[in-house]
Order: structure tokens, then C-alpha cells, then sequence
């Protein structure tokens, strides 16, 4: 079944941080990561990327920094001085996730800003590997492009993880209201499909520099994996 790509607004993203509807859906969302199974993909992406393990990790579009905590549990834990940054235009990370992550390892940095404007700003430095989970579906490709040009710049390492646009992973995100999911999840899911990838649609958004090894393709049912390596 083609279904064709279509970015619309998610309410999770409109919503004030502390609005009840969009802190249900937030633990929601812990739950779905869970059933994706997405940290322990992005996980073996960067053991397989990064033999030797990386010390500083950048997520971007980190949200309350639980799929970075189901990440670091997923991980090796690292040598002394290990460092993961939280990057999010909400600041909805609480203290008691940065302790957790402390406790496997990693000095969490939260950062409160707009993915572009962090990008592109020339104190922000380069980072071992910088991840995304369910992020970047909520571009266009000309905004994309230009997300996916930044992080080139400042890592060796992308690993990505994102809706599979299928009506497998379709029909799934229709049912979630059957595991006790609200309205907002149940709209956003939806939407998150519609505007998710296939084939080699990241690839062919990713800069055309030499160098690059690029692996795109499906993740289990519901999951499409990107992963791009630079010598």
C-alpha cells in the first residue's frame, strides 16, 4: 500500500508543556517507544557504527529524555566523563531522568532551543553520534534537507529512527486507544505515519559529500532506520 508523504501539525507539539492532555500523552509516548523498540535499534546502530563507544551523544527533538534514558540502559556504559545532550525547544526534562542517566554513566546536558538555531550556532560543538527518534518526520523535505546539512556538520555518526509510512504501521497507530492511549497520541500517531518514511527518502535528502556511508531501510513492523557514517 503507497501512502503518500504528508507533514501535518501534531497537537502534542502545540500544547503548553504543562497541559495536562499533553503530559498524558508525553507517558503515552513512553509506552509506544517501548512497543517500537526503538531505543534498542538506535542502540545497536551505534555499537555497530561506534565499536570503540562514543562520549558525547547529541539527541535532537529529545523531549522529557526518556527514550535517552532507554538508550543509555540499551548502551555499554561508558568510561568516566561520558556526556549526552538534550536538545528540545521545550524544556520538559525533569531532574529525577538526569539522575537516572547519571546513574548509568552519562552527564546529561539538557538544552532549551530550536534545532535550526542550535545548528547553526558556532559554539555548538561536534559530537561523537547525534540521534533522533520520531523527530524528523515533522519537516517538509526543503526544511529537511536543511536540518540533515546541519547535522552532517557536527558528527561522524546520524543514527535515526522514525514512522514507517505503511498501512501496517498505519493500521497499528489506529489502535492505539486500545492500550489506554489519549486523544492527543491517537491524533499525533496517526499523523506521525503519514508524514514518516520509506525506501530512500532521508538518503536523498542527506548533503552529497564524498565520504559518507549512508544505510536506510525498514525496522521491524512499524520503524524505518536511517544511519549515516563518515570516516
Amino acid at each position: 500500500m503507497q501512502i503518500a508523504r504528508r507533514v501535518e501539525p501534531e497537537w502534542l507539539d502545540e500544547l503548553p508543556a504543562e497541559d495536562p492532555r499533553a503530559r498524558r500523552s508525553r507517558r503515552d509516548l513512553r509506552r509506544v517507544n517501548a512497543l517500537m523498540a526503538n531505543a534498542g535499534i538506535v542502540a545497536r546502530e551505534l555499537r555497530r557504527a561506534l565499536p570503540a563507544g562514543a562520549h558525547s551523544i547529541a539527541e535532537i527533538g529529545a523531549g522529557d529524555g526518556a527514550f535517552a534514558l532507554r538508550l543509555a540502559a540499551a548502551l555499554p556504559r561508558p568510561a568516566g566523563g561520558a556526556t549526552i545532550t538534550l536538545l528540545d525547544r521545550q524544556g520538559t526534562v525533569e531532574a529525577r531522568t538526569l539522575e537516572h542517566l547519571a546513574a548509568r554513566g552519562w552527564n546529561a546536558r539538557p538544552v532549551e532551543a530550536d534545532v535550526f538555531d542550535w545548528l547553526a550556532d558556532p559554539a555548538t560543538p561536534r559530537f561523537d553520534a547525534i540521534v533522533a527518534n520520531l523527530f524528523l518526520h515533522h519537516f517538509e523535505p526543503v526544511r529537511l534537507a536543511e536540518l540533515l546539512a546541519g547535522v552532517a556538520a557536527r558528527t561522524q555518526c546520524f543514527v535515526a529512527c522514525e514512522p514507517r509510512r505503511s498501512g501496517t504501521a498505519l493500521a497499528g497507530s489506529r489502535l492505539l486507544g486500545l492500550i489506554g492511549c489519549n486523544d492527543v497520541t491517537r491524533h499525533d500517531a496517526v499523523a506521525s505515519v503519514r508524514a514518516g518514511f520509506r525506501d530512500a527518502e532521508l538518503t536523498s535528502l542527506w548533503p552529497s559529500k564524498p565520504g559518507w556511508k549512508i544505510e536506510e531501510r525498514a525496522r521491524g513492523l512499524f520503524s524505518h532506520g536511517f544511519v549515516a557514517q563518515s570516516p
